[in-house]
């Protein structure tokens, strides 16, 4: 009995140190995508509100406004999620 109870308890702690993991990652993908936002001058109000979407669910994009009229080439716009987003103005 006690090593039914041991292994339980292993189990949960593994899930927890997945869940901890999971978070972590989350947040150090987030990290890169915001220095790379302060990079391109979004504004803060404008990061804040691509979070509250993105967690909501809703669809989002952060326009470029300097770099769109800047360059004819427009590069890929990262996601918080770690993958790169296209848009093609």
């Amino acid at each position: 009995m006690n090593c039914v109870v041991c292994a339980l308890i292993v189990g949960d702690v593994m899930q927890t140190e997945q869940k901890k993991q999971a978070a972590a990652d989350v947040l150090f993908h987030y990290s890169q995508f915001v220095m790379v936002c302060i990079g391109e001058d979004v504004r803060p109000t404008d990061l804040r509100l691509h979070l509250m979407k993105e967690v909501s669910g809703m669809p989002t994009s952060l326009k470029e406004p300097r770099q769109a009229a800047a360059s004819p080439d427009s590069c890929g716009e990262p996601s918080s999620s770690g993958t790169m987003k296209t848009e093609i103005s």
